[in-house]
């Protein structure tokens, strides 16, 4: 068995976007995640970026848009439309954490930087990954390190929301690439993470003489200690350059991560508030809600708390396997299609509710694709 990172959990996403104000408005208006605080004006002429900090729960988003040419945000958007630069972990021993990174063929971006502020110090470093130009950072501090992100300015009451959907943390990250092979390597000998859970299929499986289609391979790899999740995916033939995978890389303009999941504790309450809100969903059709019955017995779940009309009327997804034993998911539209800017890229957030189940919702993904695929095929895009 591979030594772990050390890795305790992930602590932050950074998203590199174009419209600062309209993630500011995204987050604290519709999601009701709290602004936290921004970049301090010595940050900003360092990193040519302005920065803000959204939290709900365990869930942080740390946003950048660029000021001027030559920062991070910058180099990103001159590459990519609006999208996850940077996943955030935190870790019990960043030495540790280095040292076997660095032995294992990881690449550093630099030595182990140090902060120090109110007393306490926080240790951090990045490396670059295979998730096209996305980097890991790793990060341990004391518990007297002030706040999450060096050079911030924290409010003194946190501004927009108050969570009342109750995210609580980041369930899983799932990213996209052409050929997933080397990140699953790389994930594997270089994280130390192990496999966890695979599905693949085609949406021409159920009718193998239609003359397109879109498919997928997928496999999820976990770092066991902690518990973190990362679900990957390729295309898969036929009609390989018609799988929503591979429209995702021509969208992204190359691998990169596609969405993160949200942990809520009551999906219903969470979905239908973000729907009053203006929130829009990837569609379900109702055919998935007729069968859905016949689906839960199949899978041996049994009767469900939920009631199915609700779950019809919100679009919310289940699955699972075993008696007791499922999850309820559903899919925000991806970015572009909710800000009508193609620009905006395809990232979006799912929200998922574990009733204990710990897989990905197999059945699921059908529906999911099906529905992409009709979003594209109504944009002429297959």
């Amino acid at each position: 068995m591979v030594e772990s990172l050390g890795i305790k959990r992930i602590e932050a996403i950074h998203y590199y976007v174009h419209d600062l104000e309209r993630s500011r408005a995204f987050y604290t208006k519709k999601l009701d995640f709290a602004e936290i605080g921004q970049s301090s004006k010595a940050l900003e002429e360092a990193g040519k970026q302005r920065s803000l900090l959204f939290r709900a729960g365990d869930v942080n988003v740390l946003v950048s848009a660029p000021l001027g040419e030559g920062g991070r945000a910058w180099r990103w958007l001159k590459r990519h439309p609006d999208g996850v630069g940077s996943i955030v972990f935190e870790v019990e021993d960043i030495e540790k954490t280095f040292r076997l990174l660095d032995a294992r063929g990881g690449t550093p971006m630099q030595e182990i930087e140090t902060y120090e502020d109110g007393g306490g110090t926080l240790r951090t470093f990045s490396i670059t990954t295979p998730f096209g130009s996305s980097t890991f950072r790793f990060v341990q501090r004391d518990e007297a390190y002030p706040r999450l992100v060096p050079g911030f300015e924290e409010h003194e009451t946190p501004k927009g929301g108050d969570n009342a959907y109750g995210f609580d943390h980041i369930d899983h990250i799932t990213s996209n690439f052409e050929t997933m092979s080397p990140a699953l390597l790389w994930m594997e000998h270089v994280m130390g993470f192990e496999r966890y859970w695979d599905i693949e299929f085609h949406t021409n499986d159920v009718a193998p003489d239609r003359p397109e289609g879109s498919g997928l391979r997928s496999q999820v790899m976990w770092d066991p200690k902690s518990g973190v999740k990362f679900a990957n995916n390729e295309p898969l033939r036929p009609f390989f350059k018609k799988s929503q995978i591979y429209l995702f890389a021509e969208d992204q303009r190359g691998d990169g991560i596609q969405h993160a999941a949200l942990a809520v504790n009551a999906i219903q309450k969470a979905v239908r508030g973000l729907r009053e809100r203006g929130v829009d969903f990837f569609p379900t059709p109702g055919v998935y809600y007729d069968m859905l019955p016949a689906r839960l017995e199949e899978l041996e779940i049994g009767a469900i708390d939920e009631d199915m009309d609700e779950l019809r009327e919100l679009q919310i997804l289940v699955d699972g396997k075993g008696k007791n034993s499922y999850l309820l998911q559903i899919f925000l539209q991806d970015s572009a299609s909710t800000h009508d800017e193609r620009e905006a890229g395809p990232f979006f957030f799912e929200i998922i509710e574990r009733k204990g189940d710990k897989g990905f919702g197999g059945g699921n993904f059908r529906a999911l694709f099906e529905s992409i695929e009709r979003q594209q095929k109504a944009e002429g895009r297959i």
